[in-house]
């Protein structure tokens, strides 16, 4: 893993476990989101929260499909934060 996967991977796993109830033992890489127990409902709002924790723009569509991965997203979060200057957002000030 990179600089930049490992942050979100983590991100990303806790955002499945805690706010989406996913089992940590099925969250893996290859996991689908539709494994995971996620509806069509909620994987837009796991797109949503990715793309405002750090400031991308994901395609809500295809990057919330029954069958994308773990991978798939960490992928995708990753390339776009390497291409740009995002960072996670933080506390308001």
């Amino acid at each position: 893993m990179n600089a930049v996967t490992s942050p979100v991977r983590a991100h990303l796993v806790t955002l499945l476990t805690e706010k989406f109830d996913a089992p940590a033992d099925a969250v893996d890489d290859g996991a689908a989101l539709q494994d995971l127990d996620l509806d069509s409902l909620a994987r837009v709002e796991l797109v949503v929260s990715l793309q405002e924790h750090w400031g991308i723009a994901l395609d809500d569509d295809a990057d919330s499909a029954a069958d994308v991965t773990v991978a798939h997203l960490i992928g995708r979060v990753s390339t776009l934060l390497a291409g740009s200057t995002a960072r996670p957002a933080g506390p308001a000030r």
